[in-house]
């Protein structure tokens, strides 16, 4: 498992636009599909990956509370599934059906979603604002597999409260630390 950090797409890049098919649905989901009122939560994650299981349950919660208040959710796995087929559609179905995932999960099949994030690790969270301008990029919180620091989105949930607050986001936004996409 080698520790990556997040690319750190700059601020203000427009959200890249996808369609991939979701694996719990097996329907095509776009970018306009999954964008919310406030702002949308993009992800890169996986189910191999000890990072993201790590924080499966706070990404739950986070989407749950978030989702109410006008925010959109979803989550692309781009691993590739030659090498790692314990991320392949059928076991990403299986693994947001065990998690009770509130928002789709995303299939990546070529990579290509991910080239044009510039995601890097897994887990990976980009925050874009009411207009699809990324304003936020990075960990969900300080917490690490192992190190002790309780799981709480407290990165991820005050670049949420800030724009529900109209406050400025953190200039230092710190990089998310995960295992690198498994780039084919």
């Amino acid at each position: 498992m080698a520790l990556t950090p997040s690319n750190m797409l700059p601020l203000g890049t427009k959200a890249p636009d996808f369609t991939l098919i979701d694996t719990v649905t097996n329907e095509f989901v776009s970018l306009k599909d999954v964008l919310g009122e406030k702002g949308t939560v993009v992800m890169f994650i996986c189910n191999h990956c000890p990072f993201v299981k790590h924080v499966n349950e706070e990404i739950v919660r986070l989407a749950n509370d978030y989702r109410v208040l006008g925010f959109g959710f979803v989550a692309i796995s781009s691993n590739d599934i030659e090498k790692y087929p314990q991320d392949g559609p059928a076991e990403m179905h299986k693994n947001a059906v065990k998690h009770n995932y509130t928002f789709p999960y995303l299939f990546d099949e070529t990579q290509k979603v991910a080239k044009e994030y510039d995601a890097a690790c897994t887990p990976d969270f980009y925050l874009f604002d009411a207009d699809s301008k990324l304003i936020y990029r990075g960990q969900l919180d300080n917490s690490r597999p192992g190190n002790g620091i309780p799981v709480n989105g407290r990165d991820l949930r005050e670049a949420l409260d800030n724009v529900l607050n109209n406050n400025k986001q953190r200039e230092n936004q710190k990089p998310s630390i995960g295992c690198n996409i498994k780039w084919k």
